[in-house]
């Protein structure tokens, strides 16, 4: 026997109606959360097929579309009348495409460059419990037994997950003068050893220091993108600087 499509549908906007008067703390909230996402299920796991061809393990895109599920169920606000597939799809499939442009080799890149940034990767976790900072490329270097061009080396494969075309760089900077003398060569070094301690902050902080010094946007615009004040963002600006220039051991760090 089949079940009714419309009766879960039904099924599922009651349950939506009854969480959305429950309060935050209502321990009544927890089962029927669960019993939304048990619900749905069915729905990650279609769309993670979509995405299985990628050369990634179907049972971890299932995981991950899973994440996406639960957070259209926690984001989800039967008040504006939209239905719940059309609000949840997009959601688990920008959660999908979020872990392979974070995850995936845009460009292709050796096999031993691509171990050396794992190794780079699991020194930096395990220095930075140690030291309860982000470690130096000197520091890695040193744990791993190896020089610290070689770190330089890895972190610099690394950018081969976020590969930018030259359409896009034009775009951007369509005045930069491609082949000429880059007035920036000399903070290369700085540049680099910025780069592990920029990927231990949490994930609100690199987007703001990505917006404010990547894209040049004021802080009133990245608290509007990001959802919070200016005033946060300008603490926020100021304490990951520090802790930055802390982890650097240099000065030689934008002020906010």
């Amino acid at each position: 026997m089949t079940s009714d499509p419309s009766a879960d549908t039904t099924a599922a906007d009651r349950l939506f109606a009854e969480l959305a008067e429950l309060p935050d703390d209502d321990p009544r909230r927890e089962p029927i959360r669960d019993e939304l996402v048990r619900t749905h299920l069915s729905l990650a796991k279609n769309l993670a097929r979509k995405f299985s061809n990628r050369e990634e393990p179907l049972d971890d895109l299932v995981q991950i579309a899973t994440i996406g599920l639960i957070n259209a169920v926690d984001r989800f606000d039967p008040s504006h009348g939209s239905d719940f597939l059309a609000f949840a799809v997009p959601t688990i499939s920008g959660e999908l495409r979020h872990h392979f442009r974070d995850n995936s080799w845009s460009v292709r890149v050796p096999r031993r460059l691509k171990e050396l940034n794992a190794s780079i990767a699991a020194a930096r976790e395990e220095l930075t419990v140690r030291l309860s900072r982000a470690p130096r490329p000197s520091e890695i270097a040193h744990h791993l037994g190896i020089g610290t061009e070689e770190v330089y080396e890895g972190l610099r494969a690394g950018q081969g997950r976020y590969g930018t075309s030259l359409d896009n760089l034009l775009e951007s900077q369509p005045n930069a003068a491609f082949g000429g003398p880059d007035e920036n060569l000399d903070q290369a070094e700085l540049r680099e050893a910025l780069r592990p301690l920029l990927e231990t902050l949490p994930e609100r902080e690199r987007k703001i220091v990505a917006l404010r010094f990547g894209y040049g946007l004021s802080q009133s615009d990245i608290a509007r993108r990001v959802g919070v004040s200016q005033m946060q963002v300008s603490r926020l600006l100021t304490a990951t600087l520090k802790k930055l220039r802390d982890g650097l051991g240099t000065p030689d760090l934008p002020d906010t």
